[in-house]
C-alpha cells in the first residue's frame, strides 16, 4: 500500500483545514487507518484511527473527524476549531488487523503534510 496524504497549510486558530490520505491498492477497505502528528523537537503523536468504529486522542477529540471514501481510497482528516498546539507535520498510516494507538504498529506510512496554527 502506498499513502499520499495532502492539504496541509497555513490557517489562523480558530480556523479548518482538511487533510487527505490517498491510498494504491485494491484492499483498502481492509485496513485499519491512522492519523499522527509530530511537531518541531516532539515525538510523533498519536491523533485517531478510522477502522469500522473511529478512535481519537483526547487533545483533538470533538474537534477532528475521521472519514473514509472506500470507494476512492482515501481517508479524511477534518480538523476544526484549529489551535497553535496543533502545528505540526501531519502523517497518515495503514495496517491490518486491530487498529491501535502505536506507531510502530502501522506497516504503512505516508509522506507527511505540514500544517501551521498561526495564534
Amino acid at each position: 500500500v502506498q499513502l499520499q496524504a495532502s492539504g496541509g497549510g497555513l490557517v489562523q486558530a480558530g480556523g479548518s483545514l482538511r487533510l487527505s490520505c490517498a491510498a494504491s491498492g485494491r484492499t483498502f477497505s481492509s485496513y485499519k487507518m491512522g492519523w499522527f502528528r509530530q511537531a518541531p523537537g516532539k515525538e510523533r503523536e498519536f491523533v485517531g484511527w478510522s477502522g469500522i468504529s473511529t478512535y481519537y486522542a483526547d487533545s483533538v477529540k470533538g474537534r477532528f473527524t475521521i472519514s473514509r471514501d472506500n470507494a476512492k481510497n482515501t481517508v479524511y482528516l477534518q480538523m476544526n476549531s484549529l489551535k497553535p498546539e496543533d502545528t505540526a507535520i501531519y502523517y497518515c498510516a495503514a495496517k491490518l488487523g486491530i487498529p491501535t494507538t502505536a506507531s510502530r504498529a502501522y506497516d504503512y506510512w505516508g509522506q507527511g503534510t505540514q500544517v501551521t496554527v498561526s495564534s
